[in-house]
């Protein structure tokens, strides 16, 4: 079987409401300014590649990179819900301190067990994991010899990890910048991370 190249993205700058830490899970928000840019430099750097599919989540800053990377390599993009973002419930958009402040016994409890965590009303890191990973195993399996995913950060970790061997509590090691590109290569049975979390000069924050 003749080896995949899959290039596993973060979606490019959203539209933040300011600089502080919030809990941005499943929060639907579309690109920044910045983050067009950084989408068009991603379709730029796609163009040598022969890409052969691209898939995102449904989310606007997953869908918009993707589609400016469609667009310019002239490639139909595909939309996968289950590559949304992990759902925080009634944490979502709300600031790490205000969480930490209105519920401290939660908030270090997630601290301690990140993997199995849930926010009222939302879900865990493992719950994001069993409905990420069986997608992209199917993905993988598919036909296409070069494939584009436009991710989250979660829901890029949960596929590293998978294919690093690495504990869910070790996670937040894996850096995923708005825009940085993992290159996963390989056979099926022998899928390896080559590059992690790559950013082009106009991607840099």
């Amino acid at each position: 079987m003749s080896k995949k190249t899959i290039y596993l993205i973060r979606h490019s700058r959203p539209v933040l409401a300011d600089a502080q830490r919030r809990f941005i899970g499943q929060t639907n928000l579309p690109l920044s300014e910045e983050g067009m840019i950084q989408a068009k430099a991603l379709g730029r750097f796609f163009k040598d590649k022969n890409i052969e599919a691209i898939y995102c989540s449904d989310l606007l800053r997953s869908h918009d990179t993707a589609m400016e990377i469609g667009a310019q390599n002239n490639i139909r993009v595909q939309i996968i819900s289950a590559f949304r973002e992990i759902d925080l419930g009634r944490w979502e958009g709300e600031t790490f301190s205000e969480i930490a402040r209105c519920y401290p016994d939660e908030f270090k409890a997630r601290g301690q067990d990140i993997g199995y965590f849930r926010p009222p009303g939302g879900e865990s890191f493992i719950d994001l994991s069993k409905r990420v990973l069986p997608i992209f195993e199917k993905i993988i399996r598919l036909e296409h010899q070069s494939v584009v995913i436009v991710g989250h950060a979660g829901v890029n970790r949960m596929i590293l990890c998978n294919l690093l061997n690495i504990q869910m509590k070790n996670m937040f090691k894996i850096n995923q910048n708005y825009g940085g590109i993992n290159i996963i290569q390989g056979k099926i049975s022998d899928l390896r991370l080559k590059t992690l979390n790559m950013l082009l000069e106009t991607v840099k924050e």
